[in-house]
């Protein structure tokens, strides 16, 4: 049985994947781009990939990481506490993302 993916593993695997800006909530529910500063607009932000991760001990510790993509060729990382836990701010970002890829496919 291989053990899961954990979240430095997972973000890892997405910056050699090329998702290398690190993206931060504003609390406009928009995304900060901590490398160059730039302010993405949630709903522009093209979901690549998607995984989630639950706590060993605590299933309610939940976390999501996010590779996102946008149209002026940005590729970068957004994750945030799943659930009960969700900030105010990154709440507001989740809930404009638009959940498709340019391949059709939903994230898994």
């Amino acid at each position: 049985m291989s053990s899961m993916e954990t979240l430095t593993e997972a973000a890892q695997r997405l910056r050699h994947a090329g998702f290398v800006a690190d993206l931060r909530a504003t609390a406009e529910g928009d995304l900060l781009c901590r490398s160059c500063g730039a302010i993405h607009a949630s709903e522009l932000s093209e979901v690549r990939e998607t995984v989630r991760f639950e706590g060993d001990s605590n299933p309610d510790d939940e976390a999501i990481l996010l590779a996102l993509s946008y149209p002026n060729g940005c590729l970068g990382q957004f994750s945030a506490a799943f659930g009960p836990g969700t900030s105010i701010s990154d709440a507001l970002v989740m809930g404009r993302l638009t959940n498709s890829r340019s391949d059709g496919v939903t994230p898994s």
